[in-house]
């Protein structure tokens, strides 16, 4: 049983499209993900207790997980941060709902009142390893319309995470792909995916589609070499990853090979070594990046993520967004709450990027 679309959706879109303001109505390009999200409980412990024994978590803390952390990045860049996928109703949505409200990101899906949004279990052990134990919920429990009244305006970037690609609510990726089409030229807003490592597990139709599509994708050198395992690139894996250049090399190989066989743009980034990206028939660029000490149990990607598709949105080219995502992935981990990297402001990133004196490419 799925609520009304929040109601800010319903009056930005009609002030849009000139039902409130007249047909020239300025439209202010906003970041929409279609993810998902949940409530991280995130749990220190030694190590992991064998099956039937008991452990003593040192520190408990839950936080809002998923894909708010990208729209929490866009907002704190500046931009109009909106969420197409479902919440539901119970003690986990609220607090996803009150988090919303804090960071001034707009719920524009559905509301499920029939179940709770779900969560997990996230174990951080001594020697950094994480183990995941996973309740779905509310989120999870989409299904071919789910997208189906979402319209992407002018100047729009439309964020799909790989966590919305292995249940239910993977038939309304599809579906808003279709509607999509497979020429970037003839949509008026821009598609970034950002896959998971649980792309693996996507089904081949969908992620065909998805390629079709031909989207911004942006992925970690893992998700990178796996996407391309799944394409069947073929890699040169002579390439050693050293630091003595062999990494370096390597990274332009796959970028190069995986951009070429996707046709679409492609960000991978390597943490404090920044960013390599590739635009469709050009040369792999590599976009450093700003090293700093990490303090952070839990990855910047989302930052870095929620950075770049907010930078798309106000205009700047993919290579100075990425740029400045690098900045603020760098900042983020400086600053985190409770291991969780914290996004900085878009003055920050912009300042440390250095790129404050070309600006974006529109207004």
């Amino acid at each position: 049983m799925f609520g009304l679309h929040n109601t800010l959706h319903d009056t930005l879109h009609d002030a849009t499209n000139g039902t409130d303001a007249g047909e020239d109505a300025a439209h202010i390009p906003s970041v929409i993900s279609l993810g998902q999200v949940w409530v991280d409980i995130m749990m220190d412990v030694d190590e992991m207790p064998a099956a039937g024994d008991f452990a003593i978590a040192n520190d408990t803390r839950p936080v809002v997980g998923g894909s708010y952390r990208v729209l929490d990045a866009v907002a704190r860049m500046g931009v109009p941060a909106e969420h197409a996928g479902i919440i539901g109703n119970g003690v986990w949505a609220s607090m996803v709902r009150k988090a919303y409200e804090e960071a001034g990101i707009a719920h524009v899906g559905p509301s499920r009142l029939d179940a709770d949004s779900g969560f997990r279990l996230v174990f951080h052990d001594q020697d950094g390893r994480k183990t995941f134990v996973a309740h779905y919920g509310a989120e999870a429990q989409g299904d071919e319309t789910t997208f189906d009244a979402l319209e992407p305006g002018a100047g729009d970037v439309v964020h799909i995470s790989g966590n919305t690609m292995l249940d239910h609510t993977a038939t309304g990726i599809d579906g808003f792909v279709a509607r999509a089409g497979t020429d970037p030229k003839t949509r008026p807003y821009r598609l970034v995916i950002n896959p998971t490592n649980t792309l693996k597990l996507v089904n081949d139709h969908l992620l065909e589609d998805l390629v079709l599509a031909r989207p911004i994708w942006s992925c970690n050198r893992q998700e990178a070499t796996t996407l391309a395992d799944r394409l069947g690139v073929p890699i040169d894996e002579e390439a050693a990853l050293t630091v003595g250049g062999g990494f370096d090399q390597a990274m332009n190989t796959l970028c190069d090979a995986l951009g070429n066989a996707l046709r679409a743009p492609l960000v991978v980034r390597a943490g404090s070594r920044g960013a390599w990206v590739r635009e469709p028939g050009g040369a792999v660029e590599h976009i450093e990046g700003f090293p700093t000490k990490g303090v952070h149990t839990r990855s910047a990607g989302a930052c870095h993520t929620g950075a770049t598709c907010a930078m798309l949105a106000k205009g700047w080219s993919l290579a100075d967004a990425v740029r400045i995502a690098n900045a603020a992935a760098s900042l983020a981990i400086q600053r985190n709450q409770g291991g969780v990297p914290i996004c900085p402001s878009y003055d920050e990133a912009v300042a440390l990027a250095g790129t404050v004196e070309s600006g974006p490419q529109t207004a």
